[in-house]
């Protein structure tokens, strides 16, 4: 079957329709077509539909907004990226898909117990609250770095240097978490799988930080979720434990899933 052809007319709708977007930030039609260096009365032509810019004044319209010559060929969305580069059309339906397809089933919106080795003193575990939460068809994360991790490494613990916000993707065998502190510090890339347990509440994988190689540097290791409930008051006994833990400090289920004794592999 050959590519779909469209009729000059169709063609001329579809940039006078781009057109029409990319001017709806501007004051006025005629202070863009100032700017454009091109008569109002022939701009106007081109907003309806009614005529195609000769190529010099495309070229010029297209340097001018930042797009190229298939502004006559596709939608306007379909040719750039909002600031959020998991829904530009490039990425929708690659990276993005995962993020608007993680059912309440898959990974319940709540609180969470996480635990998992330190990497800042591996001979500890690390063992905090995050929240799990819809906006739209996105799913997101919200945590906060334990206070004594930051301080073994030299950074603010205040509450806005220790917050971390993520994207929860959909996988086949699970999900994935890309999460970061502000501006895209310390970030991790986590991927779990639901654990059978009694409750049907776990889920087990792993953590990687974003660091350089360096020997004997701790850069990925397993994480354990336990999901706790919707309500404030499911997480906080959780919450008042969070910090740094000796093996002996976990939960039962919590140490069991970690493994802690088998090397990561």
């Amino acid at each position: 079957m050959g590519p779909i052809k469209q009729s000059p007319a169709q063609l001329r709708n579809v940039f006078g329709a781009n057109l029409r977007k990319l001017a709806e930030s501007y004051a006025s039609v005629s202070d863009l077509s100032r700017q454009l260096s091109i008569n109002r009365t022939q701009f106007n032509r081109y907003l309806s539909g009614e005529s195609f810019p000769r190529p010099d004044i495309l070229a010029r319209i297209c340097s001018f907004f930042g797009v190229d010559a298939r502004i006559m060929l596709e939608p306007i969305e379909n040719l750039t990226c909002p600031p959020d580069p998991f829904s530009c059309a490039y990425l929708r339906n690659f990276v993005g898909a995962g993020n608007r397809q993680v059912s309440q089933d898959d990974f319940p919106s709540g609180f969470y117990r996480f635990s998992r080795r330190s990497f800042v003193d591996p001979d500890r575990f690390v063992v905090s609250v995050v929240m799990v939460g819809r906006e739209g068809e996105n799913t997101l994360l919200r945590g906060f770095e334990t206070r004594e991790a930051m301080r073994i490494q030299g950074l603010p613990t205040g509450a806005i240097s220790r917050e971390f916000r993520g994207a929860v993707m959909r996988q086949d065998e699970g999900i994935t978490i890309i999460a970061a502190r502000s501006n895209a510090m310390a970030v991790s890339f986590s991927h779990l799988s639901r654990a059978a347990s009694f409750e049907n509440n776990f889920w087990v994988g792993y953590v990687t930080r974003t660091v350089p190689e360096s020997v004997g540097a701790l850069r990925v290791t397993r994480l354990v979720f336990e999901y706790l409930g919707e309500k404030i008051s499911d997480a906080l006994p959780a919450a008042r434990t969070a910090g740094l833990q000796e093996l002996d400090q976990l939960q039962p289920f919590h140490k069991h899933l970690l493994r802690p004794h088998i090397p990561f592999s």
